[in-house]
């Protein structure tokens, strides 16, 4: 299972600089409006203390952390 989320909104009011927030990426977040028109995507791991547990109890030889997709 896979958890999508895209950042909609009016022209010119941030989705982009979020996106750059949220995925450390550096899309163009310009001051005019459609400065970006092909949409952005960045996945991000979701760090979570139970999967290191968890992999330290079972010994697994793969670690795959649970990520989100943002699109912009």
């Amino acid at each position: 299972m896979s958890l999508s989320i895209g950042i909609v909104g009016l022209p010119n009011v941030g989705k982009s600089t979020l996106f750059n927030a949220l995925t450390e990426k550096s899309v163009p977040a310009e001051n005019y409006p459609f400065c970006t028109i092909d949409p952005s995507v960045g996945i991000v791991a979701v760090p979570d203390e139970r999967l290191e547990k968890l992999n330290a109890f079972s010994h697994s030889r793969k670690k795959i952390p649970a990520a989100i997709e943002f699109v912009d």
